[in-house]
């Protein structure tokens, strides 16, 4: 179910006004698709990052405009903490949009019991989806994922309607036997002889 956005209309009027937005807890947007005219808007940056925060990428706008959009693009400061502008695309709830969406793990894998561990080498999956059906999140269940075990993206449960873009065969999860970092190795040898510079002296003229 699409969560509700307020949104406000702004006068593009520039940097330094969208500088003022920022400083009063308002983030700039833009609203842009389907042949229609762009919208400047403004809304709430709490309301936003909450939004962001659980996933959401569908929105019911509401207030300056009443559309279903979907939340297109994030801008981010340069320390990837604070949302500087957002641009929102009008969407109908069944037609099919791509979109990436993240991909969580669920549940304790036995095969690390066994003294494997558990690497994600797949974080986000790209899907052809109905816009009403974009999930949150893709959830994946690692409660059988054994030692030398592997889960690849073909294998993920999607919302109905919607198809997977890219390889299938490309994993996602797998459980491994942790393998020795060269360091621990070298610290179990213990440390290196001291080198007796006066010996080494001695030796040299003893031979001359």
């Amino acid at each position: 179910m699409p969560e509700e956005l307020k949104v406000e209309l702004r006068q593009p009027h520039g940097k330094l006004q969208n500088r003022r937005l920022r400083a009063a807890g308002i983030i700039p947007a833009v609203l842009y698709g389907h042949g229609k005219e762009c919208v400047a808007l403004s809304v709430d940056g709490g309301a936003l990052r909450d939004l962001v925060r659980h996933g959401s990428r569908l929105v019911n706008l509401t207030g300056a405009v009443s559309e279903s959009a979907l939340i297109r693009e994030l801008q981010w400061d340069t320390w990837g903490t604070r949302i500087l502008h957002v641009d929102f695309n009008r969407i109908s709830l069944h037609e099919k949009v791509e979109v990436e969406v993240e991909i969580g793990l669920r549940g304790e894998a036995p095969g690390v019991r066994d003294g494997g561990v558990v690497q994600q080498l797949i974080h986000q999956a790209t899907l052809d989806c109905p816009a009403g059906s974009i999930p949150d999140r893709l959830w994946v269940n690692i409660n059988h994922l054994g030692l030398e075990g592997e889960i690849r993206l073909g294998e993920l449960e999607l919302p109905e309607g919607a198809s997977l873009l890219g390889d299938a065969d490309a994993v996602v999860v797998q459980c491994v036997v942790p393998t020795e970092a060269p360091e621990e190795e070298a610290a179990d040898r213990g440390p290196a002889e001291p080198e007796v510079i006066g010996a080494k002296k001695e030796a040299e003229e003893s031979e001359e």
